[in-house]
């Protein structure tokens, strides 16, 4: 149990849930540069939050997380392609877990 209540201080998910970060600052935290954002985000990988052409793009939690796993499987080896769709089937799957999960209760 006390593992549990260690590895909960760790997370605050009502303040992932509000997180929104401009490119730049996701570029600094994922080490993936912003043209590479943008590209990524044109080809419907991630998806950002802004207003119009010129605006400045932010980012929720999960798609830092995408970019984050994204760019580690292109570091092993992996294609864009194939790194896209290995971590949209993890998401999808997590999703379908916890949907049970949630059902359940």
């Amino acid at each position: 149990m006390e593992n549990n209540q260690e590895a909960d201080s760790f997370v605050d998910v009502s303040f992932l849930k509000k997180l929104i970060v401009a490119i730049g600052e996701v570029s600094e935290i994922t080490g993936v540069p912003t043209r590479k954002i943008r590209y990524w985000e044109e080809k419907g990988i991630i998806t950002s939050d802004h207003d119009g052409e010129g605006t400045t793009r932010r980012f929720d939690y999960i798609n830092i997380k995408k970019i984050i796993l994204i760019n580690e499987l292109l570091k092993e080896g992996f294609t864009l392609d194939a790194a896209a769709r290995k971590v949209k089937n993890q998401i999808q799957q997590l999703n379908a877990e916890f949907q049970k999960l949630e059902n359940h209760s």
